[in-house]
């Protein structure tokens, strides 16, 4: 069975790691929360919590936890600290073979490095330097989906490799672009690559908050194969 979250790990990776008691803290260098967090890597104490939180503070980060699931004694811990609960999110997986890969003429295309035009689109949708700079560390097989609608570049996605799964990312598509079929193409242009890198399963992190996304996502015929959320400490 995959493992999701070394998936998530290998395909979005923290600038670097350390131990603090039972926990792994990221380095995000300002690249979000999946890779600036702490994950629980076995038990732990009243100790190892505040270790954990000395740690994020000397990176220069406000401390904050992936609650994955079994980590129920944590997340309450933490609650009871004034970790407040935030984004919520779902994973989803497709056998790769069972998902759309016909994408529509000139419509999207996977390439690396990625183009100004991408890097212009993240800009614009709030994927910023810091988290393009994640992408650059991952390792390959690894690509940008670049789509295309109405003759012009209007949205841009992440996808890369790790084993038999490939991983999409940082989809995002312009505002005003939306709701017209460009997710749907630049999905099928994802499930395209990876089939070509040998991929069986296809996977990708969503919040619960993006409704639009998640029926996206149950539409091409993806399960919700897990969950986790994170809590944060107050600055």
């Amino acid at each position: 069975m995959t493992d999701l979250f070394a998936v998530i790990e290998a395909t979005w990776p923290a600038a670097s790691t350390r131990r603090a008691g039972g926990f792994v803290i990221r380095e995000g260098l300002g690249g979000g929360s999946r890779v600036s967090c702490a994950s629980l890597e076995g038990p732990f104490e009243t100790a190892d919590l505040d270790a954990a939180e000395a740690a994020h503070r000397a990176l220069g980060q406000q401390p904050k936890f992936m609650l994955r699931p079994g980590d129920a004694a944590l997340d309450a811990a933490l609650d009871s600290r004034g970790y407040e609960l935030f984004d919520p999110v779902v994973i989803y997986t497709a056998p790769v073979a069972q998902l759309p890969q016909e994408v529509p003429p000139v419509t999207a295309f996977a390439h690396w490095p990625p183009l100004a035009i991408a890097r212009e689109i993240w800009a614009d949708t709030g994927i910023g330097p810091e988290r393009q700079a994640v992408m650059a560390r991952a390792a390959a097989p690894k690509a940008v989906v670049l789509g295309r609608t109405q003759d012009r570049a209007a949205g841009a996605g992440f996808i890369a490799m790790h084993g038999r799964t490939a991983m999409v990312h940082a989809l995002s598509v312009l505002p005003e672009f939306r709701r017209h079929g460009l997710a749907r193409a630049m999905m099928a242009e994802a499930t395209r690559w990876a089939a070509q890198q040998g991929a069986e399963t296809l996977a990708l992190i969503v919040t619960r908050a993006n409704e639009p996304a998640n029926a996206l996502y149950r539409a091409l015929g993806m399960m919700h194969s897990g969950t986790y959320h994170y809590r944060r400490k107050e600055a």
